[in-house]
C-alpha cells in the first residue's frame, strides 16, 4: 500500500498522466495529487490537472489506480512491472452517472423536468471518492440541485432512505428521483452546515437537539445493513496510520490495542454512522435544520454517532486554531451533555478510535506536512485513550467514597 501511495504520488505519477493524456489527443500542462484512497490490495490517486486539448485550456481531475485488480474501462498504462489505470472523474468506471452529472446539456434538461427551468446551469463537483461516490452542485437561473452519484445498484435504496427519513420527520435533503445510472436528484437544505456557523461564531443548536435529531431517526433502520463500528474498524486505522508513517506504526497499534480491550458495544438503535459537524445544519437562530449524508444510516450504536461529533470537533479545533476556543468551547459542551446519556468512559474510548480514523487525512488530501499532522492527531487520540481512564478512575474513587459513607 506505501509503495503503490509513493509511486503514485511521486515524479513518476506525472509521466503516466503526461502518457494518458497524450493518448486522448492532448498535452498535460500540470498536475497536483489531491486525494489518496487506500483500498484492499491498492491504492487510488485523485489529481487536478490543467491540461490543452486542441485550442483550449481547461482543468479537470484525472484518477489513477494500482494494486489490486483494476476495474473495466480504464486505461491501462504498465510502469515498472506495475500496470496503472487511469481515468477522467467524468468516465468514472464504477459510477457512470457522473457522465450524467457533469453534463450541462443532461444537466439543463434536468432542471427543466424539474420544473426549474432550463437554459445554462452551472457544475461544480463538490466531493468525490473515485469509484466510490460524488456529489455535483448545480445551479440554474430558478434554482439549485445537488447531484449524488452513487454505483447503480445503491441508487434505488438510497432514494427510499431519503423518503423514509423525510417521512419520519428527519430533516434529511428531499429525494426528487434517481436514475438507472446511479443518479440521485437532492434539494438543497435550508441554513448553514454547523462547520461553517463554528467558524463564524454565529448562533449554534444546543447538544441536547442534536441528541433528539438522532434520536429522531425511524425505526426502520434497524432493517438496513450494518455498517461497521468506529470499534470494529480501531486496529484497521491503525495499520493505515503505520502504513503512510511507518515509526507511528507501534504507539498506533498499542493505542488499538488498548481502545479495544477497554471498549464494548451498547444497544443496537438506529444511527447516521457518519454525524459531524459537517453533516448538520442550522438556520439563522442555530436551530437544526438538516441532516446530509445518510447512506450509511442503519443499525448501530448510539456511542458511535455522539463520539464522531466530537472526535471530529476536536480534529477541527486543531486544524482551525483561530477558532480552537470557539470549537472546544462547544465540544466540551457536547460532551459534557452527551455524557449524561451514555457512559463517558465508552464515549471517550469511542472518540479515541474517530480521532485515529482521521489521522491518516491529511495524507489522503496530500496536505503540506502531513506526516506531522498525523503524527499530532495520534497523540490527540492517545489523550482522549487517556481521558477515558481518567473517567473510570474517578468513578471507582466515586464508588469507594460511597461505599464508605455507607459503612460508616
Amino acid at each position: 500500500m506505501a509503495e503503490d501511495s509513493g509511486f503514485l504520488t511521486g515524479a513518476a505519477a506525472g509521466e503516466l498522466l503526461a502518457t494518458a493524456v497524450e493518448g486522448a489527443g492532448g498535452r498535460l500542462v500540470s498536475w497536483r495529487p489531491e486525494q489518496v484512497d487506500h483500498r484492499a490490495g491498492g491504492t487510488t490517486v485523485a489529481y487536478r490537472v490543467e491540461l490543452v486539448q486542441g485550442a483550449a485550456t481547461r482543468t479537470e481531475v484525472l484518477c489513477a489506480t494500482a494494486g489490486g485488480a483494476l476495474p473495466d474501462g480504464v486505461t491501462v498504462i504498465g510502469a515498472d512491472e506495475l500496470e496503472v489505470g487511469v481515468w477522467a472523474a467524468v468516465a468514472d468506471p464504477l459510477l457512470p452517472g457522473m457522465r450524467t452529472a457533469m453534463n450541462p446539456a443532461a444537466v439543463s434538461a434536468l432542471f427543466e423536468s424539474c420544473g426549474l427551468g432550463g437554459g445554462e446551469v452551472r457544475l461544480e463537483l463538490l466531493s468525490y471518492r473515485p469509484l466510490r461516490r460524488a456529489v455535483v452542485e448545480a445551479t440554474g437561473a430558478l434554482g439549485r440541485l445537488y447531484l449524488k452519484v452513487v454505483p447503480s445498484a445503491k441508487v434505488e435504496a438510497l432514494h427510499d432512505r431519503h423518503r423514509l427519513l423525510r417521512r419520519a420527520g428527519v430533516p434529511a435533503p428531499r429525494s426528487l428521483g434517481w436514475s438507472d445510472d446511479g443518479l440521485l436528484v437532492l434539494e438543497g437544505l435550508p441554513g448553514r452546515s454547523l462547520r461553517s456557523v463554528l467558524r463564524s461564531g454565529g448562533p449554534r443548536p444546543d447538544p441536547s437537539e442534536l441528541l433528539a435529531l438522532l434520536d429522531s431517526l425511524p425505526a426502520e433502520l434497524l432493517d438496513a445493513p450494518r455498517r461497521s463500528s468506529w470499534l470494529g474498524r480501531t486496529e484497521y486505522y491503525a495499520r493505515a496510520v503505520g502504513a503512510v508513517v511507518p515509526e507511528l506504526a507501534g504507539a498506533a497499534t498499542e493505542l488499538a490495542g488498548t481502545i479495544v480491550a477497554e471498549s464494548h458495544a451498547g444497544a443496537v438503535v438506529p444511527v447516521h454512522s457518519d454525524s459531524y459537524e459537517a453533516q448538520v445544519f442550522v438556520d439563522a437562530q442555530g436551530s437544526v435544520s438538516g441532516l446530509l449524508d445518510i447512506d450509511t444510516a442503519g443499525p448501530g450504536d448510539r456511542v458511535d454517532d455522539l463520539a464522531c461529533l466530537v472526535g471530529h470537533l476536536s480534529v477541527l479545533a486543531e486544524v482551525l486554531p483561530r477558532h480552537a476556543a470557539a470549537i472546544g468551547a462547544y465540544a466540551t459542551h457536547c460532551l459534557s451533555t452527551f455524557d449524561r446519556h451514555v457512559d463517558p468512559r465508552q464515549l471517550r474510548l469511542r472518540v479515541a478510535s474517530v480521532v485515529l480514523s482521521l489521522a491518516t487525512g491529511p495524507h489522503r488530501v496530500q496536505e503540506a506536512g502531513w506526516q506531522q499532522a498525523t503524527r499530532a492527531r495520534l497523540v490527540l487520540a492517545e489523550r482522549w485513550a487517556e481521558a477515558a481512564g481518567r473517567v473510570n478512575r474517578s468513578h471507582e474513587l466515586h464508588d469507594e467514597r460511597n461505599h464508605h459513607v455507607s459503612n460508616a
